[in-house]
C-alpha cells in the first residue's frame, strides 16, 4: 500500500506542477516585452549579438531551413569529437577513439532526443566527449523539439511563426538551464556524485580492490530527464545507485520527465487563446496513460505464470530485472513515464518485463502521444486532433475546421505521409533484421522478435530505451537505427511545419453551428478513438507476433 502512495504522490504532483509550468513556457516564448526579459534578456542578447541572430519573424520554411541547417552543423561536429576523442583531452581513462558506424549512431542519437546508446556510458566516452559533445546535445535537441512545437502551435493559431533561432536561445535560457540546474543541486544533495574524477578505489568485503566509475553525473542526471534524453552516464542507467541512489531521486526524475510534456498542453491553450482547448488534450492523453499505467501494474504483479505452476511464490511479483529499492511499483511507474515521455532513462531493464509490461512501453512508443516528448510529441497530438476534426467532418459531410480554418487536401495529404512513414520506418528494418541479421538477437523465439521491434520503435519514437538482450552494436545495428532516428526526427518535423504553414496562410472562417468544437469532451472521446483506431492498429499484427503471443505460450 504505501509503494502506491508513492505512485500517486509522484501523479499528484506532476498534475499540480502541469498547467502553471504550461503558462510559464508560454510566457516565455511570447515575443512582446516582459518580466521575464528584464530577468533573461541581458544574457540572451550577449548570445543574439555573438551568434548574429537577427530577432525577425520568419516564414515556416526559413524556420525550418534554420532548424535543419544547425542541426546538420552541430552533427559534424560531435561526429569529430566521437572520432577523435582518444586525442582531446580530459580522457585520464584512456578510452579509445569511437569506430565511425558508433560515432554515426552516436552523434544521431543524441542530436535527436533519442539517446540510443549501443555503448556504456563510463567505458565508451571520455569525460570530455560527455562535457564538449553528450551534455551539449542533451541542451540543444531538446530546444529544438520545444521551438518546432511552439511554431507549429503558433502556425495553427493563425499567428507569426517566430524566429528558430529565438526559439532555440529561449528553450535553453528560460526553460532548460534554470530548471536543471536546481535539480542538479537536488540530486548532488541525494548522492549523486559530481566530479570530474574518473573511478574511485574500493576495497570490497573479500579485500580485493575494485574501481568505480565516477564523473560529472549530478549535472548530466538533471538534463538527462528535464530534456526527454534518457542516456545514462553508466550502462545500467537510472538502475545503477550512482545516477539513482533513492527514493527521492527516482521521484525527482520522474517528474522532470513528465514536466515538459504535461505542461504544453496548457501551453497550447494558451497561445490558441483558448484554454479549454489544451485541457481536453490533457485530460485525453491522462486516460491514455492512466490505462497504460494500470496494465503494466497489474502484468508485473502477476509475475510469471511458469513459475506459480512450479509452486514457487511470487507475492512481490515480477521482481527479475528490477531494483529492490523501487519494486513493482515504482520500476512499472518509471517505465509508463519514461516510454511515454519519449525520455527513454530506465530504472529497470526493459528485456525483463513481463510481456505484457514490455507491450505497454512498446504501444507508448508506437502511439507517441500519450504525451510525448519535449515538443515533438505534441506535435503528433495536435496532428491527431486534426486528423480527428477532418473524420468527424467527413462523418457529417462538411468540410472540416480547425481552430477557424479549413482543413483541406493538401494538409491530410502531409499528414497522411507523416502517419505512414513511422510503421514504414519500424516494420521494415524489424523485418530485414529478424531475417538477415537473426545472429545478433540473443532469443529465437516472439521474446527475439519483441527485442528487434522494440529497437526500432525506440529509435523511430526518439525514446533510446531497449531490451538489452540485443548485440546492437554492429554495423548493422548503428547504421540502420542511425538512419531511423534521423528520418524519424526530422521527416515528421518539415510535414507538420509545412501544415503549420499552409494553415497560417488560409483566411479564417466564421464559427457556425456545425463546427465541431474542440474544447469539449466529445471532441476528447473523438480524438481517443481516432488514436487508437489510426494508431493502435496499425501497429496490432506486429504485437500479436511479439509479446502477445509470448505471453500466451506462458499459460
Amino acid at each position: 500500500m504505501f509503494a502506491y502512495i508513492g505512485v500517486a504522490l509522484t501523479l499528484l504532483i506532476a498534475l499540480l506542477l502541469a498547467r502553471p509550468m504550461g503558462a510559464y513556457i508560454s510566457r516565455a516564448f511570447d515575443y512582446t516585452p516582459g518580466k521575464l526579459d528584464r530577468f533573461f534578456g541581458p544574457l540572451e542578447k550577449i548570445i543574439y549579438k555573438l551568434g548574429g541572430i537577427r530577432q525577425n519573424n520568419q516564414t515556416w520554411k526559413q524556420y525550418l531551413v534554420a532548424l535543419l541547417v544547425s542541426n546538420t552543423v552541430i552533427l559534424l561536429i560531435v561526429y569529430i569529437i566521437f572520432r577523435l576523442q582518444d586525442k582531446l583531452p580530459l580522457n585520464p581513462a584512456g578510452i579509445a577513439a569511437m569506430s565511425p558506424d558508433l560515432a554515426f549512431n552516436t552523434a544521431i542519437s543524441f542530436l535527436t532526443n533519442t539517446n540510443l546508446q549501443h555503448y556504456s556510458g563510463e567505458s565508451g566516452l571520455s569525460l570530455f566527449s560527455q562535457m564538449s559533445a553528450i551534455i551539449f546535445l542533451m541542451f540543444v535537441s531538446p530546444a529544438t523539439g520545444i521551438a518546432a512545437s511552439i511554431a507549429f502551435m503558433r502556425g495553427l493559431a493563425g499567428k507569426p511563426m517566430g524566429n528558430f533561432f529565438v526559439d532555440l536561445v529561449r528553450a535553453i535560457t528560460r526553460i532548460l538551464l534554470p530548471l536543471c540546474v536546481v535539480a542538479a543541486l537536488i540530486f548532488i544533495s541525494q548522492g549523486v556524485p559530481q566530479t570530474l574524477h574518473t573511478s574511485v578505489t574500493a576495497t570490497t568485503l573479500e579485500g580485493t580492490q575494485q574501481q568505480i566509475g565516477m564523473g560529472p553525473i549530478g549535472s548530466f542526471l538533471a538534463i538527462k530527464e528535464m530534456g526527454n534524453n534518457g542516456g545514462g552516464f553508466f550502462g545500467a542507467n537510472s538502475a545503477h545507485p550512482f545516477e539513482n541512489p533513492d527514493a527521492i531521486s527516482n521521484l525527482l526524475q520522474m517528474l522532470l520527465m513528465l514536466l515538459v510534456p504535461i505542461s504544453l498542453p496548457f501551453t497550447y491553450g494558451r497561445i490558441v487563446g483558448n484554454p479549454k482547448q489544451g485541457r481536453i488534450l490533457f485530460v485525453s492523453m491522462a486516460i491514455m496513460f492512466l490505462i497504460m499505467l494500470s496494465s503494466s501494474l497489474y502484468a508485473e504483479h502477476q509475475g510469471n505464470p511458469l513459475i506459480n505452476q512450479l509452486g514457487l511464490q511470487q507475492s512481490a511479483g515480477s521482481m527479475e530485472g528490477k531494483e529492490v529499492r523501487f519494486g513493482i511499483e515504482e520500476s512499472s511507474l518509471y517505465s509508463v513515464v519514461t516510454t511515454a515521455s519519449e525520455t527513454g532513462a530506465v530504472n529497470t531493464m526493459h528485456d525483463t518485463l513481463t510481456p505484457i509490461g514490455g507491450m505497454i512501453a512498446l504501444s507508448n512508443m508506437m502511439l507517441n502521444t500519450v504525451f510525448g516528448g519535449s515538443g515533438v510529441g505534441m506535435m503528433n497530438v495536435l496532428m491527431y486532433a486534426i486528423i480527428s476534426v477532418f473524420l468527424s467532418g467527413l462523418m457529417v459531410g462538411r468540410t472540416p475546421e480547425f481552430l477557424g480554418r479549413k482543413v483541406e487536401g493538401k494538409e491530410m495529404k502531409l499528414i497522411a505521409v507523416t502517419l505512414l512513414i513511422q510503421p514504414l520506418l519500424i516494420l521494415a528494418p524489424t523485418t530485414i533484421a529478424l531475417m538477415v541479421f537473426p545472429n545478433t538477437i540473443s532469443n529465437p523465439g516472439y521474446h527475439g522478435l519483441t527485442q528487434a521491434l522494440y529497437e526500432f520503435t525506440s529509435s523511430a519514437a526518439n525514446n533510446g530505451s531497449g531490451f538489452e538482450g540485443l548485440g546492437d552494436n554492429t554495423v548493422f545495428w548503428n547504421l540502420s537505427t542511425g538512419i531511423v532516428m534521423m528520418l524519424a526526427r526530422f521527416f515528421s518535423m518539415v510535414t507538420l511545419l509545412a501544415v503549420a504553414g499552409s494553415m497560417l496562410a488560409k483566411t479564417p472562417v466564421p464559427e457556425s453551428s456545425g463546427t465541431l468544437r474542440t474544447d469539449q469532451a466529445l471532441f476528447g472521446s473523438v480524438f481517443i478513438v481516432v488514436v487508437v483506431v489510426v494508431g493502435a492498429l496499425t501497429f496490432f499484427p506486429a504485437l500479436v507476433l511479439g509479446p502477445i503471443a509470448e505471453q500466451l505460450t506462458l499459460k
